[in-house]
């Protein structure tokens, strides 16, 4: 019996010592087992220092009769190599008793970085699990070592080499240090899609977040390759095909492959696509005995005829759900099902409403959030603990979440609660950096060059409110402004906004005048729907008019400038000033023959600062796929003012603008612009002509700014654009990317054709006081061209002419911001209409 215990012990010693490389990494075991077996109190311990004895012996584990026998012996031995407490085990006999002698790990004095430039040791250190006055484990700095090129090879660097170097240092201790060659940056050198034949691969290559190296790929990041992104894209893929009737589209693999040569990942996606669906009927079902399922009809997004859409499903999914649950059906569950029509390629969608399982919240735990309150998070949600569940409002709530963008990423799950019908929710954020400093600058051909220097703060103080201060300074604008916004005011769903501003808008080859602006405007913001939005004004601005002397006088000569006799020359003195308007004359030129301003553009510069006091309303409508850069979906503004709450001036004002945007073939993308506007008169007050409407290459491109609609006709003033009441225009414009250009360099092209008006002017066209002495030969005539010297009247044109115009234009989405340059030729314009055939504008934050 004690030779047999020999031989085992013998082999066990030599499998040990065999694997001791891969268990221990370098420990050293040798045993040698008892003939018989031991106590626990018969075990001695050697060589340990830190670890306690009462501690070693714990992992001894006796059988029946508080004895050792051989099982428990390898057990024991098993364990304290697994604890990384050791760099040597060794178990022997020495009369009669069972020998454990331990050499301890040493103790790890410091944990260093060397060579890492592009990721900040506080970074490594949160990662790596080896920590100073922690015990020194080979597996585990081996580990951490893999974990350090992990996190380089997340930020694209696939080359990182990672080597531990270990220093001994006195009593037992070592230093630790990680030395890093990060290698060079690995981008993804080419996206190829297999399979794809009703998208190209330009536009799925709008459709994912990985692009391809370029050269301006060091001003962003997505060029680098992580394969979580690539992953994610494959989703996104799917989603897009699934939006447009792919009812059976598989993204099937995303594979990946790193060329040496070019030193960079090639990524394909290989597609099934399959057919495209349309939706051939919709029908509502409801096993839930009081609930008909007719009330949520109105709903859904699906209509009879369109392209199956999953994504007009999900929300249509969504917005039943909460209904039924605002209608006391708090576990109403919506389950869509469709059934295929292969060869018709139409699907036939059911809603079937029925009784989900009575779930309830017992608690909903937030982590991560070591900055935003809770209460920030919470309020996104429309439940709360002790509520039904309700997956639609879970969801609902992540998504507001994400659009909050104060984090990196949100994920909500769930857990069992402490019964069978309860649930947690776990609640999982990654913060990231919410403030902004920017200095921004651009050129437009119609404001010059501009810089703009602003700081602003999306969670303020992590309570998620908004502000920011802002300067600009500019060839012909300037001026700055306070903005803040409380999104939820008195814990409602309401966003109170406030603004202060100052703009100083001065006078240059498109404006003979200058104004100063100062306003203060409080503001209310509503979410009616997820697309469509309310937001209701409150607007006090103080306005004035500013001139160059030059063109603010009215000089009474004898003579004209080309040496003729001036009509409306008058020696009388009682003709020396004229409601305030010097007539007498001080540089030789006769009245209106040295350039002043138009008679509305003086008559407010003499009336002095005005007060505008306004209520007004914004609703708004939106569809888009993407606000950035749309390519499918509608966007409908309509805003009305109300001027005469107080103030100086009254009025209402209408507009509405309107962009369709819609994918036609080949990555081209059509564009209907539509817009118009009218000015009406409240009361008595006469209208102002600052009131009126401006137009110009922002209702037809091809006309310089202010150049389109009525405008003093006097051939030796500034014919000043004087506005009108009433405007209307279309546009119809397609963009298309350049094939043979990277995607990523954002370049795209654009041929349109406009056509619009402006007209009706209703401001002044004369200037009689009380009292006026009449001037002969200075009331101006309506007939054109005004005969020379007159002075009192205005003569100006206000033809009903359509202007339209085509052109071309360059969109670039550039890292420096958006810019845009058009060539247009306006085809048809008025008489006095100003064109301005090139144009560009854009700017940046940096």
């Amino acid at each position: 019996m004690m030779f047999g215990m020999r031989v085992r012990g013998g082999l066990f010693a030599a499998l040990v010592m065999f694997a001791a490389p891969v268990v221990a990494t370098l420990a050293t075991v040798a045993v040698s087992v008892p003939a018989s077996a031991q106590t626990v109190d018969s075990i001695t311990v050697e060589g340990n220092r830190r670890v306690e004895l009462e501690t070693i012996r714990s992992y001894f584990h006796p059988g029946p009769g508080g004895r050792l026998a051989q099982a428990q012996i390898d057990d024991g031995l098993k364990a304290l190599i697994e604890t990384g407490l050791f760099q040597d085990v060794h178990i022997d006999q020495r009369g009669g008793r069972l020998v454990v002698v331990v050499v301890e790990n040493p103790v790890i004095g410091r944990v260093a970085f060397e060579g890492n430039k592009k990721i900040k040791d506080e970074q490594l250190t949160a990662e790596v699990q080896s920590k100073p006055r922690g015990t020194f484990s080979r597996p585990m700095v081996q580990s951490d070592a893999l974990r350090i090129a992990e996190i380089y090879r997340r930020s694209g660097r696939y080359d990182v080499r990672v080597n531990p170097q270990i220093i001994e240092q006195p009593n037992n201790r070592v230093d630790l240090i990680f030395e890093v060659n990060e290698g060079v940056k690995t981008g993804v050198r080419s996206i190829e899609f297999i399979g794809n034949s009703a998208y190209s691969a330009s536009r799925l290559r709008d459709v994912i977040k990985t692009r391809e190296s370029n050269i301006l790929s060091f001003l962003g990041g997505n060029d680098v390759y992580d394969p979580d992104r690539v992953e994610a894209d494959r989703d996104l893929l799917r989603r897009f095909y699934l939006k447009n009737g792919y009812a059976d589209v598989q993204v099937v693999a995303a594979l990946t492959e790193y060329d040496p040569e070019k030193k960079g990942f090639l990524v394909t996606f290989k597609i099934e696509e399959g057919q495209q669906y349309r939706v051939a009927s919709v029908n509502y079902t409801s096993s839930i005995a009081t609930l008909d399922p007719n009330a949520l009809r109105t709903y859904s997004r699906v209509n009879v005829g369109s392209l199956y859409n999953a994504e007009a499903l999900e929300k249509s999914v969504e917005e039943m759900q909460i209904e039924a649950s605002r209608r006391g059906y708090a576990f109403a569950v919506v389950r869509p099902r469709g059934d295929r029509n292969f060869d018709n390629h139409t699907v036939s969608i059911t809603f079937a409403i029925d009784e989900g399982p009575r779930t309830y919240i017992e608690r909903i735990n937030i982590r991560g959030n070591s900055r935003t309150r809770d209460y920030v998070i919470r309020r996104e949600f429309d439940i709360s603990e002790g509520d039904a569940y309700n997956r639609a409002l879970v969801d609902r709530a992540e998504r507001r979440l994400k659009n909050l963008d104060f984090f990196k990423t949100v994920k909500i799950t769930t857990e069992p609660g402490s019964s069978s019908d309860r649930v947690i929710l776990i609640v999982d954020l990654e913060e990231k950096s919410t403030g902004d400093f920017s200095v921004s600058g651009g050129y437009s051909t119609t404001d010059g060059a501009l810089a703009e220097v602003s700081v602003s703060e999306r969670n303020l103080l992590g309570r998620g409110l908004y502000a920011k201060a802002s300067v600009t300074y500019g060839q012909y604008a300037r001026g700055y402004s306070l903005s803040f916004v409380e999104p939820y005011l008195l814990d409602y769903r309401v966003a109170l906004g406030l603004d202060l501003y100052q703009r100083q808008q001065l006078s240059n080859s498109y404006i003979a005048y200058g104004t100063k602006t100062l306003g203060f405007s409080p503001r209310l913001g509503f979410s009616l729907r997820e697309d469509l939005s309310l937001q209701l004004r409150y607007s006090i601005y103080q306005q004035e008019i500013t001139l160059p002397s030059t063109l603010n006088n009215c000089n009474n000569v004898p003579t004209l400038p080309d040496g003729t006799p001036n009509p409306a020359f008058n020696p009388s003195p009682a003709y020396a000033n004229l409601n305030g308007i010097s007539l007498v004359s001080t540089n030789g030129l006769g009245c209106f023959f040295d350039g002043e301003a138009s008679l509305p553009v003086r008559k407010e510069l003499a009336g002095g600062k005005t007060l505008t006091s306004a209520l007004g309303y914004t609703l708004n409508y939106n569809t888009l796929d993407n606000n950035k850069n749309p390519t499918d979906g509608l966007i409908v503004d309509f805003k009305q003012d109300f001027a005469g709450v107080g103030g100086d001036v009254s009025y209402i004002k209408t507009a509405i603008d309107a962009k369709y945007y819609t994918p036609l073939v080949s990555d081209i993308v059509g564009v209907i612009h539509a817009q118009g506007g009218i000015l009406n008169k409240l009361g008595t007050s006469d209208l102002r002509m600052l009131d009126h409407f401006q137009m110009g290459p922002n209702l037809v491109r091809g006309f310089a700014p202010n150049g389109i609609g009525p405008r003093d006709i006097n051939p030796y003033g500034t014919m000043d654009a004087i506005g009108g009441t009433k405007y209307w225009g279309v546009s119809a414009e397609l963009q298309m990317p350049f094939w043979f250009l990277p995607k990523e360099v954002g370049l795209k092209g654009a041929v349109y054709a406009d056509a619009g008006g402006l007209y009706d002017y209703q401001g002044p066209t004369s200037w009689a006081a009380t009292g006026e002495v009449n001037v002969p030969g200075c009331v101006r005539p309506t007939n054109n061209p005004p005969s020379p010297g007159t002075c009192l009247g205005l003569s100006y044109d206000d033809s009903k002419v359509v202007r339209t115009s085509v052109g071309v234009g360059l969109i670039w989405q550039s890292p420096f911001g958006p810019l845009r340059f058009d060539y247009a030729v306006p085809l048809t314009k008025g008489a006095f209409d100003r064109t301005q055939e090139f144009r560009f504008g854009g700017g940046t934050t940096f």
